[in-house]
């Protein structure tokens, strides 16, 4: 008899499992339909005759000159790489102080961290070394 109550009390325990999930999943469609919706208003609603100014380009209302497409430089993808580098390294620095004040783990999780800080500290003077911090 003590079987079956367990069998039985897993199946509710699963039951609720993916009952809580399925409420994330029914918010997501809702979200999803909402969104098409909105789309959908907006593209029945809006004037389908555009008129030659509204297809212009548009520079703070200055008549535009010459060409729509120029070649610019990226010069930010670096600095974007590495603030997106170093934030995904700050998520990996919060599960590391929880488990630090845990007993047995301080040490071990010490030596682990300081080697990843020393990785990351080697990866930034490399770039830095390499002028790739340097402004051009």
């Amino acid at each position: 008899m003590g079987a079956a109550q367990s069998a039985h009390a897993a199946a509710a325990s699963s039951h609720d499992y993916f009952r809580s999930y399925s409420v994330v999943g029914l918010l997501a469609v809702v979200g999803v339909l909402f969104v098409a919706v909105a789309f959908g208003a907006g593209r029945l609603l809006r004037p389908v005759a555009p008129t030659p100014e509204k297809l212009l380009t548009y520079e703070c209302g200055v008549d535009p000159v010459g060409e729509g497409w120029a070649h610019t430089q990226v010069r930010y993808y670096v600095y974007a790489f590495l603030y997106v580098i170093f934030a995904v390294d700050s998520i990996f620095l919060f599960p590391w102080a929880t488990v630090f004040a845990a007993p047995g783990y301080g040490a071990t999780t010490l030596v682990e961290m300081f080697v990843f800080l020393g990785f990351l500290a080697v990866g930034l003077l490399y770039a830095y070394k390499k002028g790739v911090l340097t402004w051009t």
